[in-house]
C-alpha cells in the first residue's frame, strides 16, 4: 500500500567535509524516484564523509560512510555515524525540511566530536 500513493518522500542528509573542524550538514526533501538519485547523489559526492536517510517522521531509514570517508579518522566517522541522528544541527535540518519550510538547507554542524588538533613540536 505504501508504493500506491506516491512513493518515498525521504529527507537525505549529507555531512559534507570542508575543512579538519568543520563539517557542513546538507539536507534535501525528495519525493518518488529522485528520492533515489538524492540518495545516490549523497553517498557519491566527493566530499561526503557520512550520509543517511530519514522519512518524514524523522526516522532513520539509512545511512553510511560516503565517497570522503576517506578525509577523516575512522574514530570520528565511528562516532558521527553513531550520534548522526541524535545530532542539534541535523535535527534542525530534519524539522525545516519535515514541515516544509524548505525543501533544500545547509548549515555549520555543531558537534564536539571534530579531530583535536595536532599539537607539533612542544606546542
Amino acid at each position: 500500500m505504501f508504493g500506491l500513493f506516491g512513493g518515498k518522500d525521504w529527507n537525505v542528509i549529507a555531512v559534507i567535509f570542508e575543512r579538519r573542524d568543520l563539517y557542513q550538514v546538507s539536507g534535501q526533501r525528495s519525493k518518488g524516484g529522485g528520492a533515489e538519485k538524492t540518495r545516490d547523489g549523497a553517498k557519491r559526492h566527493p566530499r561526503t564523509v557520512y550520509w543517511a536517510v530519514f522519512d518524514q517522521k524523522g526516522s532513520y531509514l539509512e545511512g553510511g560512510v560516503g565517497a570522503g570517508g576517506n578525509t577523516v579518522p575512522g574514530d570520528v566517522l565511528k562516532k558521527l555515524g553513531k550520534e548522526l541522528a541524535k545530532n542539534r544541527t541535523v535535527l534542525e535540518v530534519l524539522r525545516s525540511l519535515e514541515t516544509k519550510e524548505t525543501d533544500k538547507l545547509a548549515k555549520p554542524l555543531v558537534w564536539t566530536g571534530y579531530p583535536p588538533r595536532q599539537m607539533h613540536g612542544q606546542d
